[in-house]
């Protein structure tokens, strides 16, 4: 995550009630909120939550959302029972409580998620959305799996490293102009190191005037000047899929 600790701004007063479209259900090991559409699908999204945990009201909407655009949408505890970051929490221990959850540490979940799309929902393309931690993790996919087709990191914490611009499978990055977290200067690097390195569809897009959390704010809780620039990322990232998927 960051290099220090500080609060991570991701709405926190959004978390209102939200029972959701779809239902949780037990996957291998993990605990996991599974929304279909209506009209049945092929195609799936694994969306990957922020540091906030798999039950936030505000990324069940975002994954109700992706299955009435007609997709299956798979939000999988991805932290496997410990407990997310609360907003409640003492951010002065934000790195030791990020110590055994790690984004790109994750791989034994997705081949678990991946198994139960493939063999028990008849699924043949699958993409990744993530907000913030889960952008992370979304990076970290497209590096690692090229058959997860497309990837949407949204506000993910870019990691400094030579490797990590090789992307296997089109990626498209949504970042915040005003975000606290993840500086310009590091989107900047990130875009260089793409252009030189990367030989697949990518994509870093900044949205001006918005904070971090802006995209997987729920409707009722959207300020009116941002509307526009909510609902044009949310275009982008259902764009990004429909391509590539």
């Amino acid at each position: 995550m960051a290099n220090e600790a500080k609060p991570c701004p991701c709405d926190i007063g959004d978390r209102m009630d939200y029972g959701g479209l779809g239902q949780e259900v037990q996957i291998e090991h993990i605990k996991s909120y599974v929304v279909k559409p209506s009209s049945g699908s092929d195609k799936a999204v694994i969306v990957i939550h922020d540091i906030y945990g798999w039950t936030l009201p505000n990324t069940r909407y975002m994954a109700d959302m992706l299955a009435e655009n007609g997709y299956i949408a798979v939000c999988p505890d991805f932290y496997v029972g410990k407990d997310p970051w609360s907003p409640t929490s003492d951010w002065s221990k934000f790195q030791e409580w990020c110590e055994d959850k790690k984004p790109t540490g994750i791989n034994r979940e997705v081949e678990a998620v991946l198994r139960f799309l493939k063999e028990q929902c008849g699924v043949r393309l699958i993409g990744s959305v993530g907000f913030c931690w889960g952008g992370v993790a979304v990076h970290h996919l497209a590096l690692n799996y090229p058959h997860i087709t497309a990837g949407v990191s949204v506000y993910g914490i870019i990691k400094e490293r030579e490797d990590c611009y090789e992307l296997k499978s089109p990626v498209l990055f949504i970042f915040a102009e005003k975000d606290e977290v993840v500086p310009l200067e590091q989107v900047s690097v990130l875009q260089a190191g793409l252009k030189e390195k990367c030989s697949v569809d990518h994509q870093v897009k900044i949205f001006p005037e918005q904070s971090h959390g802006f995209v997987h704010r729920r409707r009722e809780d959207i300020n009116p000047s941002d509307r526009p620039h909510i609902l044009e990322a949310r275009s982008d990232m259902l764009h990004w899929l429909n391509t590539f998927m």
